[in-house]
């Protein structure tokens, strides 16, 4: 492309660029570029006000939204207000209550810090501001001002009396009236205000005690009371069915706490859209935090299938970084990798203690509470140790199962009505594959016992609760799967030395990262070494994944530690092998077993971390209840 300067001014090719000196930008045009970052849409301004607001202590906020928010943005809080003389200081530029000094950025604990919302959002609509820091009604004020008043003089609007309660109200009429071009770039009114929706739903999980009343051109569309327990909170928002299908958990390492609720593999959907993760109350959405939730569900979800999480992350704000994204939507951790392992491990454990016992009506009282012992608790052999809490199937202390639909009394009752004696029931237990001696007294496995075999498919057993349905195959090959991994863990990859080394050119970050992430290959069997500034050479593989494509897995090892600051990929890879042997090496359909062949499988199943999923992330089992059988057949109707 060819330049031709011709005075001040430069032409390329038929654009012309002109002048070549700098001036200062006018403050309206300032004002609308920061808009441009900071109010992407109407769900933008709603989530600045209500950021405020929160910051200001309020305990109610009114939010009410006319045309999609294009038309109306109203926010009415209850919070701490602005006092009369900060009133037009609030809508310049830069101008904030939450920060005094340079180190004040490095402990943010509020939504907002900046001071540039309101001064954005009142450069492209026309705002008015009313606040009261009494509880007289009549010691409110008022300002308000329109896109076009924001010129480069100071504005000249006036502080007007105006009776308001204790807190402030913002309304934003004619979003984006001074730049016409940007509302054809804004959705459906629908759209725009399903967008606001889900602004309110994040904030509301993360604020549980305040509460959320949202109303959409004059109908009241969402209330959140606050004061609410959180699981009732997440109920609300998510739906009883996600908390009957969720596990709670709670841990803390270091200066780090996560707790919330996972969604069980089982209930997943086809969209990551109910992933909610939170960084000291802020809602985020971060690359890292996504890679180690997956990984985290990794080998327990069907194919494309997404969890549904709720999340709350808490860590010493001094080693959280929120100033690296306009709208704060993004964070950056001082320790990414402590963090990325941290959650990951926990779900990973979370969810490897999930037994049948646990499956089974996974969530009774609203939400259960896993222990930092419980989670953390291993075994020599690296797997976890299965969570039983005491009672939770009704019994007490002991565990023991006192349902009226226990098998042992059933047993009992037959061995009456038929006159069988003990050393027949003892005869008939051997036979089934039941311990002898079975009684009354006696604890019942969360799967019970087998009583059939269904097509050479399914295996039938009953439980206090009702029948289990097993497929066989499923469950087998992720028992296999297990212990195969078990096993690779307890005595490593064994490695195997290439007969020709493999060269690999990399770039310049690469190569500062080849020091720090050669110890972790060489735990999976893969010896790299530098050979030049530009390259590596890989001198032996792991036995298992000699055939595949080495220098690619090698490559996205590097990549995964730039960015991530580890890597799973060899792990992966192995996995990926091991899932496919335990797939050939599991029982077939139409093999028949034998009563006490199928009470093993069960047995096994409870004791098997993921056993609910195969490795494919089918499930492996499902229960029909007592009072789910009876309604099927009207029972008591």
């Amino acid at each position: 492309m060819t330049e031709i300067k011709t005075g001040t001014e430069i032409k390329i090719g038929t654009t012309a660029v002109m002048g070549n000196r700098i001036s200062r930008l006018d403050k309206r045009l300032a004002n609308q570029i920061a808009a441009g970052e900071v109010v992407e849409r109407p769900a933008s301004v709603v989530k600045e006000l209500l950021e405020n607001a929160l910051d200001a202590d309020s305990k109610r906020l009114e939010v009410d939204i006319d045309a999609g928010g294009v038309k109306l943005i109203r926010v009415r809080d209850d919070g701490t207000g602005i006092h009369k003389d900060d009133l037009i200081l609030a809508l310049a530029r830069h101008a904030t209550s939450k920060i005094r000094k340079p180190d004040d950025l490095n402990t943010i604990g509020t939504l907002g810090f900046r001071g540039e919302a309101l001064a954005s959002i009142a450069s492209i609509c026309r705002l008015k501001l009313s606040s009261n820091v009494t509880r007289d009604h009549q010691n409110g004020w008022c300002v308000q001002v329109a896109g076009a008043e924001m010129t480069s003089s100071e504005m000249t609007t006036e502080v007007t009396p105006a009776p308001h309660a204790r807190g402030t109200t913002v309304e934003v009429q004619d979003l984006f009236y001074t730049t016409p071009a940007r509302r054809k770039f804004l959705r459906t009114e629908r759209t725009e205000y399903l967008k606001i929706e889900e602004i309110v739903r994040k904030l509301c999980l993360s604020h549980p005690a305040t509460t959320f009343l949202l109303t959409h051109n004059g109908k009241t569309t969402r209330q959140y009371h606050g004061g609410e327990d959180s699981s009732r909170r997440i109920a609300n928002v998510f739906g009883q069915a996600f908390l009957d299908n969720a596990v709670y958990l709670k841990q803390e390492r270091d200066s780090m706490i996560l707790e919330g609720w996972l969604g069980l593999p089982t209930y997943s959907r086809s969209q990551a859209d109910q992933q909610y993760f939170f960084v000291n109350g802020r809602s985020i959405r971060d690359k890292l935090i996504t890679h180690a939730v997956r990984q985290g569900y990794s080998d327990l979800l069907y194919q494309g299938r997404h969890p549904v999480i709720c999340l709350f992350f808490s860590v010493d704000p001094r080693l959280v970084d929120v100033n690296v994204h306009p709208t704060k939507g993004e964070v950056r951790f001082r320790e990414s990798r402590s963090v990325h392992d941290f959650i990951y491990r926990t779900i990973h454990h979370v969810l490897a203690d999930l037994r049948p016992d646990e499956s089974v009506n996974p969530v009774t009282d609203s939400k259960r509470l896993l222990s930092a012992e419980q989670v953390s608790q291993q075994t020599s052999a690296g797997r976890t140790q299965p969570l039983m809490p005491p009672g939770f199937f009704g019994g007490g202390a002991s565990g023991k199962f006192t349902s009226e639909h226990a098998i042992s009394e059933r047993a009992r009752l037959y061995s009456t009505l038929f006159g069988t004696d003990q050393a027949q029931d003892a005869r008939d237990a051997q036979r089934m594959g039941l311990p002898a001696g079975s009684g009354a007294d006696d604890t019942i496995p969360p799967l019970g016992y087998a009583i059939a075999q269904l097509h050479g498919i399914y295996v039938l057993a009953e439980n206090t609760r009702g029948l289990i349905l097993v497929d066989m195959h499923a469950a087998h090959e992720r028992i296999l799967y297990e212990q195969m991994k078990t096993s690779c863990d307890a005595e490593g990859l064994k490695s195997q030395p290439l007969l020709v080394p493999v060269s690999i050119a990399i770039s310049d970050q690469e190569i500062g990262i080849v020091d720090a992430c050669k110890p972790e290959l060489a735990a999976f069997g893969i010896d790299i070494d530098k050979a030049s500034e530009a390259s590596i050479i890989v001198r032996s593989v792991p036995t298992l994944l000699s055939k595949g494509n080495i220098e690619q897995l090698v490559r996205d090892v590097l990549s995964d530690f730039l960015e991530y600051g580890s890597s799973g990929r060899i792990k992966q890879h192995r996995d990926e092998i091991l899932s496919s042997m335990a797939c050939h090496g599991s029982v077939r359909a139409n093999r028949k077993l034998s009563l006490p062949e199928m009470n093993a499988l069960l047995r096994d199943m409870e004791e098997t971390e993921h056993s609910g999923q195969c490795n494919h992330g089918r499930p492996t089992w499902c229960e029909l209840s007592i009072p789910e059988l009876d309604s099927l057949f009207l029972r008591g109707r």
